[in-house]
């Protein structure tokens, strides 16, 4: 019932927020049922997405293998080469419920190990230095460093 001091807009924007509500449950019904269709369909072909991925599995060993053997080297020369080069290389399945290790020295981390003492390094000295000494600069300029320890971080910087 409207009354005629209420305005016809309140009314019209009450059912549009209804219908808007009712449309939102609908497409969250909707949604779910599909869910319910597709989890369905994965269960029921479960032994086939199982039996490709073990196939995926086999095939790509099997090229790896061939590789290995048409290089004529063994699994411990393929893991000297430049990519494994002193690096452990650790196989998980099951999402780390198995896991083994092959190469490398034990108890060292499996990303980012640096025990053969090489360093990787990702800019050139000279830039590092010139940008250490633009910010010695600046600090110089805003009177955050006195005129002797700028000079001091200077020397040092370019005997560096």
């Amino acid at each position: 019932m409207i009354y005629k001091n209420d305005s016809p807009g309140l009314f019209k924007s009450i059912m549009v927020a209804y219908s808007v509500l009712i449309l939102w449950h609908l497409a969250l019904i909707g949604s779910l049922g599909l869910l319910v269709i597709f989890f369905r369909g994965v269960v029921n072909y479960m032994l086939w997405i199982f039996l490709i991925g073990m196939a995926a599995i086999l095939v790509s060993g099997y090229l790896f293998y061939r590789r290995m053997k048409r290089e004529g080297k063994s699994l411990r020369d393929m893991l000297k080469t430049p990519v494994f080069n002193g690096r452990p290389v650790e196989v998980s399945v099951l999402g780390g419920l198995a896991s083994f290790r092959l190469g490398g020295k034990p108890g060292f981390p499996v990303l980012g190990s640096d025990y053969l003492g090489v360093s990787h390094q990702l800019e050139d000295p000279d830039t590092v230095r010139l940008r250490e000494l633009m910010e010695l600069g600046r600090m110089f300029e805003n009177n955050l460093l006195t005129f002797e320890e700028f000079n001091q971080a200077k020397k040092k910087l370019l005997k560096a």
